[in-house]
């Protein structure tokens, strides 16, 4: 028993690694992608979608595989994952092609999307109590540390060996989760598992894949009328409205049909993809909605600071990714604080704090980027606040988890996992929309204002303005490099960097209403308890 007992933490340790895997590889390209630009000569359109495909079906494909892990197995398919990731790659690492490599990343995100959920239900179904807070601790701060070390390890890939090793990496370490996975990890499923919904996981897949396609292409695309070309193999959407629109009307139809879909299988007594019954949770309800908004604003930081910090400051792919470090090194020591402090104060109360640290964090990194962003001396100042604001992700990330899941059925755990994990990623993709047009939009209206200020023709400024915000700063550099324009980039750099402080006051905001929203948390587990209490008496 004591040897079991034992092997659960060894699991814990394979099952973050899974975690960190699939966090990894959504940041680690993003550093690669120039390497690859030379390598396979891909277009521009093909670069986008090496960027975004993995996005696009990972978060598309949470809602149904945490379900099915309910019904075939959440370790099973944890496995199955890791092996369609794995595989896929081999097949990314080997690509000869932009569409090969296209076609990779959506494998890679179909198991990426059967791997998350399914860790967080193994936990929520293996670890009880004060261990379960533990458990959550180590997996939030997972996911808060990795996204900062992804672009590092994908800067000292591309750097000292090649892109492809941004992808070969994951071929080891996949064999590794395998093997500690199947000794360490215990194999739970619901007791009398349902048939699967179809319908239902037909309609999931088509609301949250276009809500993420069209929260991630509106900037690019066009929220109304068409910005730029959408094209896909050799067809290219023909008319003049945006397809981002006609994806956002087409998820609203889904999430109408769903909804009404779902609650007439309740009433027949049928198998749904998403029970009903786990909006009856109070918990459950409130926290999800506070996910979404809290991942809506963590994307202050993600998103902005490596692009100031390379095209402003100057600083190489791997100099950034030491500099986010401090990120990591925050979110780390929080899951230590977070499990000690379990058992001991209210997993609410936590999540606060976690959220007042990030909110402290990442309003400080404004100020640093507004005081000090012409030198590189900068990079000094944002270390505290970027250890502050990871403390404030792995403590918020984690618990906030573990608050959501806390009252569900170990047998509805693999619908809960998957409902969070989307929760978070359709936040995510509201981060990039929202966040991302404040970073781009504000620096082309700076730039756009310096360059009159400087009597620049309006042909000549707006090809300027196009080329800085349509490469997302990396043109500064050929600016600064030509003497005639040289001055252009030093107002290219204070546009970049405005826009930049601007974006992480608004992440702030963002998350003090994440904060707000945690308050409905604290009086729902008040009243719980009060109940329960009720109860045994």
């Amino acid at each position: 028993m004591k040897d079991v007992s034992s092997r659960r933490w060894f699991g814990l340790v394979f099952i973050s690694l899974a975690v960190a895997l699939i966090i990894v590889d959504s940041t680690i390209v993003n550093v690669a992608v120039p390497a690859v630009v030379t390598d396979l000569g891909i277009s521009s359109t093909q670069v986008q979608w090496v960027q975004e495909a993995y996005t696009l079906v990972f978060a598309s494909l949470l809602l149904l595989f945490g379900s099915l892990a309910d019904r075939i197995g959440r370790r099973r398919l944890l496995l199955i994952g890791v092996a369609l990731f794995a595989g896929a790659s081999v097949a990314a690492s080997l690509a000869a092609t932009g569409d090969l490599l296209i076609a990779a990343r959506l494998v890679q995100g179909v198991g990426g999307a059967m791997m998350l959920p399914s860790t967080l239900s193994l936990l929520n179904a293996t670890f009880y109590g004060r261990e379960r807070g533990i458990a959550f601790a180590v997996w939030g701060s997972t996911i808060g540390g990795m996204a900062a070390v992804g672009p590092l390890l994908g800067g000292w890939l591309t750097t000292s060996f090649s892109w492809r090793w941004a992808f070969g990496i994951n071929i080891p370490l996949g064999v590794i989760i395998a093997v500690g996975v199947l000794w360490a990890v215990a194999e739970s499923r619901a007791a009398n598992p349902p048939r699967l919904d179809a319908v239902g996981a037909v309609l999931s897949v088509a609301l949250f894949g276009a809500l993420v396609f069209g929260l991630i292409e509106g900037r690019a695309l066009g929220w109304w009328q068409v910005n730029d070309l959408f094209t896909v193999g050799g067809w290219t959407w023909p008319f003049t409205v945006s397809p981002v629109p006609v994806a956002l009307g087409v998820a609203l139809l889904a999430a109408l049909a769903f909804v009404t879909w779902s609650r007439r299988q309740a009433r027949r007594g049928r198998p749904t993809l998403l029970d009903p019954r786990l909006f009856s949770i109070a918990t459950f309800r409130s926290g999800n909605v506070a996910a979404l908004v809290v991942a809506l604003g963590e994307f202050g930081i993600i998103l902005s600071l490596p692009l100031w910090l390379q095209f402003a400051l100057g600083f190489d792919a791997l100099q950034t990714g030491l500099i986010l470090v401090a990120l990591a090194a925050g979110s780390f020591v929080a899951s230590g604080f977070a499990g000690a402090s379990s058992g001991k104060i209210s997993p609410v109360r936590i999540v606060r704090l976690g959220l007042v640290a990030e909110i402290v964090g990442v309003a400080a990194a404004g100020l640093v980027v507004g005081w000090d962003a012409g030198t590189q001396s900068a990079w000094l100042w944002l270390l505290p606040a970027l250890f502050v604001y990871g403390l404030g992700v792995g403590l918020a990330t984690a618990q906030l988890t573990g608050v959501i899941l806390q009252d569900v059925p170990v047998e509805l755990s693999g619908q809960g996992s998957g409902t969070q994990s989307t929760a978070r990623q359709v936040g995510s993709a509201l981060g990039i929309a929202i966040l991302g047009t404040v970073l781009f939009s504000g620096t082309a209206g700076l730039l756009s204002s310096a360059l009159d200020d400087r009597g620049i023709p309006a042909a000549e400024r707006d090809r300027i303005v196009s080329a800085v915000v349509d490469s997302s700063g990396a043109a500064i550099a050929g600016l600064a490099a030509d003497p005639a324009t040289a001055p252009l980039a030093s107002d290219a750099k204070a546009a970049l960097s405005d826009a930049t402080r601007l974006s992480a006051f608004t992440a702030a905001g963002f998350l003090l209403v994440g904060l707000a929203a945690t308050i409905p948390l604290g009086r729902e587990r008040r009243r719980e308890d009060e109940r329960e209490s009720t109860r045994a008496d």
